[in-house]
């Protein structure tokens, strides 16, 4: 690969500019006519994107992969193409720009036993976060699913992988998930379960004790989603942006207080972000930065920022073509160099697999100057207007060649005193809390107006439901003095028809006897005396 150089416009004493080219940590001036724009990228603005040309076999291209940034270096592994699940790890070198693949190791349970140079099982939609000098990875899609998750630990050292030993209840094995570093804790949210069920529970480990709680909430948090974007802010709230279910895509914004664990929907401002899942973020001090993303009906090309102090949304920068900024499922992370921000964009999906990595550069002040970098091909940076609140400590780190050159303007000095940061800092602590503390007050007038609309509905309801069952109870009323007249009637009825029977049965009697009298009356005419007639017939 051929030696980086970077040239930095620098000013003199007579405010004339000149170029300078650093090549190998050397400064060597070159006069601007020998510089010709073949092979050059000069950056004369903020907020672009640009794509960093690298050395070395490139990895497969590839999206919902994960990344994390360790000691200079930034490590790629697993993700998705064409449907088949990828298990391999690629590292990024910051000082070189240059890509290799490292041949991992898996350690069983006792430490000295090694399964020899296998990786894990190839998996997407999972997490990498570096804790120390080494890297978790939790969840993921795999051709074999297990029934929990589990906590695997990658040793850049020793090139290995080792299971952690987790206590508590695992939450259930996912894909598309947010992992967000909070404070000593994982946060776990959301994600697709097994038979693509959509998931929006919460889940905490205790990276000391190794812990996994699982928390009520209050408040009505996000709906069930995954492949959306989650940060952490003052290492108290949680951030959940964006994602989808299988028939849509979402653009709301969520808060979780962590130390009251509610749920809330924080008033945002400025631009309305279009719904997009697939997306990823990075938090650069107050600033959440988002890239990437699709819905169903295109892409999302713009980088957008939201202010976690303000909540205030804008966007940094449009991007044409299909570069890993515009990809859905791509990796995004933060690197710092000499107190300098760099976000790194990698992979993802836009019509085609990519494999490309493509540089976000954003300076501490608006007023440092514009870098140029020279190399086999050609490296471009972005460079953003907004302050990142880097801490004083993070201003003097190590020069570096690659990134860190870019970086690298010895003729600026230090752009802020260090009380000045300090002092900027206490301001912006105060703000923040005064905005949080506005912004939670908001909210909870916003609920309490809702409760009072509530339970005035509640009491309408209830009046409501009062007059009809009044008014059923009326007609219930008129139907029981109708039965009762009816009743009446009947009795009525009935007693004249027992009159009319015992009428019938003593006309019946009557009618009898005189049938007897007369029969006696006709017996006693006809009729002679037996001697009599006994002799007449004998004599």
């Amino acid at each position: 690969m051929a030696s980086a150089k970077v040239l930095h416009p620098v000013k003199s004493a007579s405010e004339e500019s000149k170029v300078v080219v650093v090549e190998n940590g050397k400064m060597v001036d070159v006069q601007d006519k020998e510089i010709t724009m073949e092979g050059l990228c000069s950056i004369s603005s903020y907020d672009q994107w640009a794509r960093i040309p690298v050395s070395g076999p490139l990895p497969k291209p590839r999206y919902k992969h994960a990344a994390a940034v360790v000691q200079e270096k930034m490590y790629v592994f697993g993700g998705n193409h064409n449907g088949r699940y990828l298990g391999d790890m690629q590292v990024l070198d910051f000082k070189s720009l240059s890509w290799s693949k490292l041949e991992a190791k898996i350690q069983s349970e006792e430490p000295s036993d090694l399964t020899g140079t296998a990786s894990l099982p190839p998996c997407a939609g999972h997490a990498l976060v570096p804790w120390g000098n080494k890297i978790l990875c939790l969840a993921g899609h795999t051709r074999e699913p297990t029934e929990s998750l589990s906590v695997k630990e990658f040793d850049p050292q020793i090139c290995t992988w080792s299971t952690l030993r987790t206590y508590g209840r695992s939450p259930s094995s996912r894909g598309g998930q947010s992992v967000t570093l909070v404070g000593g804790t994982l946060v776990v949210f959301g994600g697709e379960g097994d038979g693509r069920s959509l998931l929006n529970d919460l889940h905490v480990l205790d990276l000391e004790t190794m812990t996994w709680d699982e928390f009520e909430t209050t408040g009505t948090p996000p709906s069930p989603r995954s492949e959306h974007a989650a940060a952490c802010y003052a290492d108290r709230y949680l951030l959940i942006f964006g994602g989808g279910s299988h028939s849509t895509c979402f653009s709301d914004l969520h808060l979780l207080d962590m130390q009251t664990m509610e749920w809330s929907r924080p008033e945002h401002q400025g631009i309305t972000p279009e719904p997009r899942a697939g997306h990823a973020g990075v938090t650069v001090g107050e600033n959440w930065f988002i890239t990437g993303g699709g819905n169903n009906k295109k892409g999302v090309p713009e980088t957008l920022v939201l202010n976690m102090s303000t909540f205030v949304w804008s966007v940094v920068t449009g991007l044409e073509g299909r570069a890993p900024p515009t990809s859905e499922g791509s990796s995004l992370v933060l690197h710092k160099v000499n107190g300098e921000d760099f976000l790194v964009s990698f992979g993802g999906y836009s019509g085609r697999y990519s494999n490309e990595a493509c540089l976000f550069h954003q300076f501490s002040s608006p007023d440092a100057y514009p870098c140029i970098l020279l190399n086999s091909s050609l490296i471009y940076s972005l460079k953003s207007s907004r302050k990142s609140g880097v801490p004083s400590g993070q201003l003097n780190e190590p020069e570096t060649n690659g990134l860190a050159s870019v970086a690298e303007n010895s003729s600026r000095g230090v752009i802020f005193e260090i009380e000045e940061l300090q002092d900027e800092k206490t301001i912006k602590r105060a703000d923040t809390s005064k905005t949080l503390l506005q912004a939670v007050k908001g909210e909870k007038s916003h609920i309490e107006e809702k409760l009072n609309q509530e339970e005035l509905q509640s009491s309408r309801l209830k009046q409501e439901l009062a007059n009809e069952l009044d008014l059923v109870r009326n007609q219930l009323s008129a139907e029981e003095a109708r039965a009762s007249q009816l009743e009446n009637e009947i009795s009525d009825l009935q007693q004249r028809l027992q009159k009319m029977e015992t009428l019938e049965k003593e006309s019946e009697s009557l009618r009898l006897e005189k049938d007897a009298e007369s029969d006696d009356s006709s017996s006693g005419s006809n009729q002679r005396p037996a001697d009599k007639g006994f002799w007449r017939w004998n004599g």
